[in-house]
């Protein structure tokens, strides 16, 4: 489980506002709650990373998110008080079972994606974290085979990010321009849950993390904290946010990767081909003089 900061940075919650014109506050907030409830219990530091946080977003969300947020929190029995405090709720929390299908709708899941996307390193972090409670159940797909890793990891050594999200996209199942995203992301969390969800080991990551992105690479702090974060991330967190990811983009079959890389374009190139001929070419050859039947 990714182990949050025990005080992250709140300047980065101001900073929230207005990225690329949408103030996306409110939805971090309802987001971060949402994953909060969901599980029955919380570490120390769990709580405080949430409690530091959800203060700060509290003082400067609208009414009507702070409203939601209260009925959640005020049905969990284990809010944390000072919250409720914060929030103005002074009567005992009802005794209710966690929200356990409050993410299970196609519309939030998508939510959160956008809001994954947008947050800070802390909020990535603390998304994570409570994905791994949520996705406890999740089936899992087979590691990656040794050549998608190969593939993946000589386009980051040859600092080819484009061709990085072509390979993304085949083996973890999602849209171009979602594993273009990922590819590029400037703060790397989106290449770590990735690598975590295809099987792959540490030191290969730890090259992807140096050679795809030369502001991450540059930064030997950065490749640390992210290394550090692949360390605690769970397949099962890694997998749900995968699933997202996979739902966003509209894919819906299961994720598979054929016997050989190649499959699909061989398969292209057979569609394109006319039956009569492709059934021509599995017979063998004859000589024009060789009769059939031995005349």
């Amino acid at each position: 489980m990714a182990k949050p900061s025990a005080h992250p940075p709140l300047d980065s919650l101001v900073d929230l506002a207005c990225r690329d014109g949408v103030d996306i506050r409110p939805t971090l907030l309802r987001v971060l709650t949402d994953l909060y409830v969901q599980k029955p219990g919380h570490s120390s530091d769990e709580e405080a990373q949430f409690v530091e946080l959800a203060r700060g977003l509290i003082d400067v969300v609208d009414a009507a998110t702070l409203a939601v947020v209260a009925d959640k929190l005020s049905a969990y029995p284990a809010a944390p008080a000072v919250i409720l405090d914060h929030l103005g709720i002074t009567s005992a929390p009802r005794i209710a079972p966690p929200l356990k299908k409050s993410m299970s709708t196609q519309s939030v899941r998508i939510e959160l994606l956008e809001v994954f996307f947008s947050a800070g390193v802390d909020e990535r972090r603390l998304i994570l974290t409570n994905l791994d409670a949520v996705a406890a159940n999740a089936p899992r797909r087979p590691a990656a085979s040794n050549e998608t890793i190969r593939r993946l990891e000589n386009a980051a050594l040859q600092r080819n990010p484009g061709e990085f999200a072509r390979m993304l996209e085949r083996a973890l199942g999602i849209s171009h321009t979602l594993a273009e995203r990922i590819a590029h992301d400037p703060s790397g969390e989106p290449v770590v849950v990735a690598a975590r969800a295809l099987g792959m080991n540490a030191a290969v990551l730890h090259r992807i993390l140096l050679f795809l992105d030369p502001a991450i690479g540059q930064s030997i702090e950065r490749v640390y904290d992210l290394a550090r974060l692949f360390d605690d991330l769970t397949p099962a967190a890694a997998e749900h946010m995968v699933a997202i990811w996979r739902l966003a983009s509209g894919k819906s079959r299961p994720l598979h990767e054929a016997t050989h890389w190649d499959d699909e374009r061989r398969d292209a190139r057979s569609l394109s081909t006319p039956a009569r001929y492709r059934s021509d070419r599995g017979r063998v050859a004859r000589p024009s003089h060789v009769k059939s039947g031995g005349k």
